[in-house]
């Protein structure tokens, strides 16, 4: 599945299923095909992505923890969760000032 975040004060950002699945449970969500998250839950939206992140880079940068990089065989280093739930902050804070929802699905 492909996720399609929308919002009317920002463009769409798209999500594999996989990472779109991981940022709804961050969220406290279940995964599911159509959603919400109205202007009032925005701030702690946020707030939980944010705080994804700040856990994410404190593991790793503690001692004895991967070195950021690439895989044995891959092309390249993953992608940084912060790189990749940033689009969806912005959006998240854009929609709190102009106090419209986000939505995704059909």
């Amino acid at each position: 599945m492909i996720y399609k975040f929308k919002s009317a004060e920002s463009g769409d950002v798209i999500m594999l299923g996989p990472h779109g699945d991981a940022m709804l449970r961050l969220l406290g969500r279940e995964p599911a095909s159509k959603g919400i998250v109205e202007p009032r839950d925005m701030a702690a939206a946020i707030a939980a992505l944010r705080s994804a992140i700040e856990q994410a880079e404190q593991r790793a940068a503690s001692p004895g923890a991967a070195a950021p990089g690439a895989l044995e065989g891959e092309a390249e280093p993953p992608v940084s969760l912060r790189r990749r739930l940033w689009p969806m902050i912005d959006m998240f804070e854009r929609a709190a000032r102009a106090q419209v929802p986000v939505v995704w699905g059909a």
